[in-house]
C-alpha cells in the first residue's frame, strides 16, 4: 500500500474518533468520497492500526444506531422551514 494512503487512513481514523464524525462529514472534510472513507477505515486501517480501527468501528456503530434520529430531526427542520416561509408570505 502506498504511504500517502496509509497516512490518509490514519488521519481519517483519528478525525472520526476525535470528532465522533459520520462518514459523510469525514468525506466532506477530507474532500474524498464516502466510499473511500469507508474503505480506508474498514479495510486499510485494520491492517495499519487495529487498535485505532476498533475505536473507529465503535464510533461508526454509534452513528449508525443514531442515524434514524438524525434523519427525523432533518425532516422536522425541513417542514418547519417550509411552514415558516408560508406564514411569512
Amino acid at each position: 500500500m502506498k504511504e500517502y494512503i496509509e497516512e490518509r487512513s490514519v488521519n481519517i481514523g483519528n478525525y472520526i474518533v476525535e470528532n465522533g464524525a459520520t462518514v459523510r462529514q469525514t468525506a466532506r472534510r477530507f474532500g474524498i468520497s464516502k466510499s473511500t472513507v469507508h474503505k480506508d477505515v474498514t479495510m486499510r486501517l485494520e491492517e495499519i492500526n487495529p487498535h485505532l480501527a476498533a475505536q473507529v468501528r465503535s464510533v461508526l456503530n454509534l452513528n449508525k444506531s443514531e442515524r434514524h434520529i438524525r434523519g427525523g430531526m432533518a425532516t422536522k427542520a425541513k417542514y418547519l422551514k417550509i411552514a415558516h416561509k408560508e406564514t411569512s408570505i
